[in-house]
């Protein structure tokens, strides 16, 4: 049952899209008790889970204020998203317009086809109401081509009828953010956890089976309420938007963004799932997992901390690592991918962290704290200098995964520590400390960690994941990459692999021309002195593209005097010389041993089995 409803509210948001074919939303804010004096309102700079100003203010026109009566007020502008309006004595009108035209699962976008918005990119902040209930009201658009839009979000209704336009409840400023609104012609599935009601609003063109990605979707669901223990929660809405290209989720406490491929729906007919609907599988997952650990399990810094600057913490590691490690194996436990299709997806995984040299630069603490200004911004330099703490975070959360199984003879896991933060600081609201997360995993599973952190988080070493993998019967071996498409996998059996001569260069993605997008740290194209932004057009005297360069490269290695290269740079005509090397062993494969001892085998067992 909805929680009781208060008859008034000090703060009432109107949401229109105005004029989708400009692509304006208006919004009004009626502030029926305005703090005495000085009025301020601010916009966000970054949206939560996202780890980047965004400075959302940039797309607001036309801010204005005045009284009940129609008075006009002068409004103030402080800074880049702040005004302000002194003497204020009675009730006031805010209102703007925001431009919209962000398609992604951060911002907002309107056209004729929908509207979607996140609050944190629409709505300005009242200083001094942000712990107020909000009244708001979501109006249609006034266009021949919406009449039959409805509306999909997470938000409490108060007078809206199901999928309606109407007025809804938020409790307060960080609950009126967190809800995501899409409007537009949406088809609309539904499942239940628990008996708590799923909703899955898709939007865009594409052909699925519905039953499919209803039965995945419930499977890995209750495989992660299964592991908390608990489903917090008496409503949850998937917003998925399919693209011709386009990836991404944002987390929300009862609801999630997400935007994939339509190539990645599950098609009618298919038996096994393809790597395009794995990916989406897993990204439901990813997003799922966070409503618990995020949305609910904090860190203590952004339970402190503002919308209008930086955020840093040396936990996202653990929040956004644990997570990507539980996304991929509740796939498994879920039974919605087999063993090794899930040993082929932890292979990238390692294949992907292995080939960042940056793993050697930037410890994954130092990641975490960084994300603001490096992994969100990256450059032509950021392999070399960057590591992800999505994968590594990942590959830190398994090494301590089967850590504490290994060294604790079963008896403890990580599940049992995400259970524990759950208990501690997910129930109860209290932010998870600096250093928090270690702590509890020590006390949890009665292990001396210290160093394995040390190692782990504070350090540039890698971490010994083939001892650790063989603890569940899962062989590893790192080797030559095939080539930019080779991502490694899981095998039935280790063959030899010749190492292929490369420049050691990435080019630009989904390009035919060899448009040079980095260039790795000790390589042969470094020292040929290749260059970001190099476009190759031709080695050893042939027509170089993105298709053939490898091919090319490794032909023409090892002649003397090395291998002429034709390139632009700008636009002049360079002539190098490379002495192409064999690859590195940076891609991994993984397979499953067998036989392995009795007790290897119920570990292995205990690990991927379903917790349902």
């Amino acid at each position: 049952m909805p929680d009781p409803l208060p008859r008034s509210f000090d703060l009432t948001y109107r949401i229109r899209p105005d004029a989708p074919r400009a692509h304006l939303f208006r919004v009004e804010i009626l502030i029926a008790r305005p703090p005495a004096g000085r009025l301020t309102l601010s916009m966000p700079a970054w949206i939560p889970g996202s780890y980047l100003i965004r400075d959302f203010a940039r797309n607001l026109l036309g801010v204005t204020a005045r009284t009940a009566d129609g008075q006009a007020l002068a409004l103030e502008k402080l800074d880049k998203q702040t005004w302000f309006c002194e003497s204020v004595t009675g009730a006031v009108t805010v209102a703007y317009q925001v431009f919209a035209w962000e398609l992604s699962v951060r911002a907002a976008h309107l056209d004729t086809t929908h509207a979607y918005f996140n609050g944190a990119s629409l709505l300005l902040r009242v200083h001094g109401l942000e712990d107020r209930p909000c009244r708001v009201e979501l109006s249609p658009p006034d266009d021949v081509d919406c009449q039959d839009w409805r509306v999909a979000t997470s938000l409490r209704p108060l007078d809206a009828a199901p999928l309606g336009f109407g007025s809804y409840q938020a409790d307060d400023y960080a609950d009126l953010i967190d809800h995501p609104v899409e409007m537009g012609r949406f088809r609309l599935l539904s499942f239940r956890v628990q008996e708590v009601p799923h909703r899955i609003a898709i939007s865009g063109r594409g052909q699925l089976d519905e039953s499919r990605l209803l039965q995945d979707l419930t499977r890995i669901c209750t495989q992660q309420s299964a592991l908390f223990g608990e489903l917090p929660i008496d409503r949850y809405l998937f917003l998925l938007t399919v693209v011709g290209e386009g990836y991404g989720g944002l987390e929300h406490r009862f609801s999630t963004s997400l935007l994939c491929p339509r190539d990645n729906l599950p098609l009618p007919g298919d038996d096994q799932p393809s790597e395009g609907y794995q990916r989406l599988l897993g990204l439901c997952s990813h997003e799922y997992f966070h409503l618990w650990q995020v949305k609910r399990i904090r860190p203590q810094v952004f339970i402190d901390g503002a919308l209008d600057r930086e955020v840093h913490t040396r936990q996202l590691w653990a929040f956004e690592g644990i997570t990507s490690y539980y996304d991929e194996l509740a796939l498994a436990r879920s039974g919605c991918i087999d063993h090794k299709t899930y040993l082929g997806l932890l292979a990238a995984t390692i294949t992907r962290v292995m080939r960042s040299p940056g793993r050697h630069v930037q410890t994954l603490a130092e990641a975490s704290f960084d994300a603001w200004t490096k992994f969100y911004k990256p450059d032509e330099n950021a392999p070399n200098a960057l590591v992800s703490y999505y994968a590594k975070g990942a590959l830190i959360a398994l090494a301590l995964d089967l850590t504490i199984r290994h060294e604790t003879g079963g008896v403890h896991s990580l599940d049992e520590v995400m259970r524990e933060l759950w208990r501690c600081h997910g129930r109860t609201g209290i932010g998870v400390p600096e250093r928090g997360v270690e702590a509890l995993a020590g006390a949890v599973s009665v292990l001396d960690l210290d160093g394995f952190f040390a190692q782990a988080l504070d350090s540039t070493e890698d971490i010994d994941l083939a001892g650790l993998l063989a603890t569940v019967g899962v062989g590893m071996r790192l080797r030559p990459t095939q080539g930019p498409k080779d991502t490694g996998g899981c095998v039935e059996r280790f063959d030899p692999i010749d190492p292929t001569p490369t420049l050691d260069v990435r080019l630009r993605p989904n390009g035919s021309e060899a448009a040079i997008q980095h260039v790795i740290s000790g390589g042969a194209g470094e020292r040929a002195g290749l260059a970001p932004g190099d476009l190759l057009i031709a080695v050893d005297g042939l027509r170089a593209t993105a298709d053939n360069l490898e091919r090319l490269v490794a032909r023409a290695a090892g002649q003397p005097g090395g291998v002429p290269l034709h390139l632009f740079r700008r636009d002049e005509l360079l002539t190098l010389t490379a002495d192409p090397q064999p690859a590195s062993a940076d891609t991994c494969e993984l397979t499953l041993l067998d036989p392995v001892s009795d007790r290897v085998a119920q570990v292995r067992a205990a690990w991927l089995a379903s917790l349902a």
